[in-house]
Parts: structure tokens; sequence; C-alpha cells
């Protein structure tokens, strides 16, 4: 952690892989860590908000530690909302005491729980106006993995059929809103309790997965289907609902946890040949295309993500904030499913 003379403190995980649990030895609140110099591309932002992504959970756990179990303590944290403190050189598009929002690579060493954080400047954007930092934190990682998979990989355009399985999640809630945005008919799958926030947002059905019988229940073919949960029941229905030619995404890929079982050198060409299998198989059997899909640092995306949200037209819930210094705290709730919404942390 570091103190620049803002007072505030940030946390780092610490042997977040030993544990599943959140505790002390877990997660802790850490002072007095040093803050590397900015490379020519980067920019340091004094933090106001982060938002906990399920990734952040996953990691303290030991997802990724093919990759970052060297590494630790790690901070963790991909979303950011806050100002610019300090530019590196070469740094053109953003200046210092100016607000902006963006999202870390899922691969980032450095998280965003920290009261400076450092971003490449083409993982920045200036905030929307319209949010305030808490809101605007929300946003960003969400709204680029269902970006990558829609816009990037499946390329969707107005008048298409987007299924959009697992609305009520912000990936999900994120996907229906880029879909309606594009001018796409988007159905989706969730819990009872999202139905009446999915259909204002413009979704044109939605289908509670428990109480229905999702095969009945929707009609039709797809020309896209992004599939939040992951579950093979659910992927081998999914899959039928697709036109030929269309795409299936999901978020569940094996790569991280073959890499993880495995190490690199074994896991990941295995991961490569588990999805190339699917892929051919979906190809020939279905006629449809097969992807894994993570999000990515796309600026093109999230300068859109942020004129959609200036707009109106994009926006991410936050059911609870929570002080950085309670992160521990905040971590539980997520856990044991205390809070279901977006849980957002802020910076004094």
């Amino acid at each position: 952690m570091t103190r620049l003379g803002s007072g505030a403190t940030f946390p780092a995980a610490e042997q977040c892989y030993c544990r599943g649990s959140v505790d002390r030895e877990v997660l802790q609140v850490r002072s007095n860590v040093e803050v590397p110099d900015l490379k020519p591309n980067e920019v340091l932002v004094r933090t106001r908000a982060v938002s906990i992504n399920s990734l952040d959970n996953r990691m303290r756990s030991g997802y990724g530690r093919s990759i970052f179990g060297s590494l630790l303590p790690l901070i963790l944290g991909r979303d950011i909302s806050g100002e610019v403190a300090a530019v590196g050189a070469s740094v053109q598009k953003l200046s210092v005491g100016q607000e902006v929002f963006g999202a870390l690579h899922p691969t980032a060493v450095r998280g965003t729980y920290t009261d400076y954080a450092i971003l490449p400047e083409d993982d920045l954007t200036p905030k929307p106006k319209s949010l305030t930092h808490v809101e605007a934190s929300a946003v960003p990682f969400a709204a680029l993995t269902a970006w990558r998979a829609l816009k990037s990989t499946a390329r969707i355009s107005e008048g298409q059929r987007l299924l959009v399985v697992g609305g009520g999640g912000a990936v999900g809630f994120a996907a229906i809103q880029l879909g309606v945005a594009a001018g796409c008919h988007v159905t989706t799958t969730c819990g009872s309790q999202s139905i009446g926030r999915l259909l204002a947002a413009g979704a044109e059905q939605a289908v509670d997965y428990i109480a229905e019988d999702v095969e009945l229940a929707i009609k039709g073919k797809f020309d896209a289907v992004l599939d939040t949960i992951g579950v093979p029941e659910m992927e081998r229905t999914s899959i039928n609902f697709l036109k030929r030619g269309g795409h299936y995404m999901t978020l569940q890929g094996e790569a991280a946890s073959l890499t993880d079982r495995y190490g690199l050198a074994i896991g990941l060409p295995a991961a490569t040949a588990t999805l190339l299998k699917k892929q051919m198989h979906y190809r020939y059997s279905h006629g449809i295309e097969y992807w894994w899909t993570y999000m990515r640092a796309d600026l093109e995306g999230l300068i859109e993500i942020q004129k959609l949200c200036e707009s109106g037209k994009l926006k991410i819930p936050v059911e609870k904030t929570f002080a950085i210094t309670q992160v521990i705290e905040a971590h539980q709730a997520k856990d044991k499913k205390l809070i279901l919404g977006k849980v957002v942390l802020e910076f004094d």
C-alpha cells in the first residue's frame, strides 16, 4: 500500500492462493507499498472508487495461480474511476486533474484496489459526466467483457437477434444494453428478481430459468448467444438456439483452469487443443462458431461505452458501497451471497 499525501490506504491480496475464505491472512489492508515509476505510456490515477468483480474473488481463491503465484502479494482490482495524478512522457490524450474511468486487462499484475493506480493510457478515457465515481467504477470491466463478445467476436448489427444467458449479472446486463443500443432484438434468461429490471433495460423477453422451461419458453433462432453462466446443460441448450453461421460465446472458458491445473507449459496447449476441438465439433455439427470470451482492454470500446453512459443507454446499478478499509467485509458479503448486485469500494 502507499500513502502519497492522501492519507488513504489501499489493500493488497496476500497469500490469496492459499485458501478460499476471506480472512486477514488472505486479504489485507497494507500501507507504505511503493508506487513504481511510470512508463512513458502510463497514467497515475488517484482512485475514487473501484468495483468488485467476480474475477477478484476468484483470484483471491487461487484462480490464475499459474500466472500470478510467483508474484504474491498482489493488488486486486480491475475497474477504476478517479483523477489523473501524473502522466508518462508519451501520454497525449489525458492530462493531470482530468476525471477518468477504465479497466485493466485481466492479466495485469498491479490492480486498482489502491489509492494510486497505474494504467496504460489506452485503458482509460474521460469519465462520463453524468455518472458519479461510484457509478462509473461499476461499468468498464463488465461492459468491456460484453463488448468484446458482441462487437469484436460476433459483430452484432441492427436487426439481429441476441440471446444473453444470465442477464442478471453485470456482464449480462451490460450485454443487454449494448445489444439494444445496437438495434438488436434481445432475449435473456435470469432469476425472477431480475425480470423487471432487464425488461426495463430493453430486453424483449426475460425468461425465469428456474420457474420456466427455457427450451419451450424461448422461440426462434438467434444470431448470437452470450453465455455468462457456462453450465454444461445450458451450453447444450443454447447451442441449439443459434442459426447456422451464428456465434456462441461463453465466459467460462477453460484456459485459466487448465493452466492452473497443469502449469503454463502443458495447460496452455491443452486449453488451445480443447477449444479447437469444440470449435471443430460445433462447426460441423451445428454450423456455428464457438468461442471462449474474456475481457480485453479496448480503447474504441471504452470510448463507445463512455458515450452510451453519457446518453443514459448504459448503466450498471450499484447495490452497496464499502469504504476501501472494509474490503475484507465486502468480499465476505459477496462470497456469502449476502449482496447479489454490484459492490463498489470508495476511497476518501
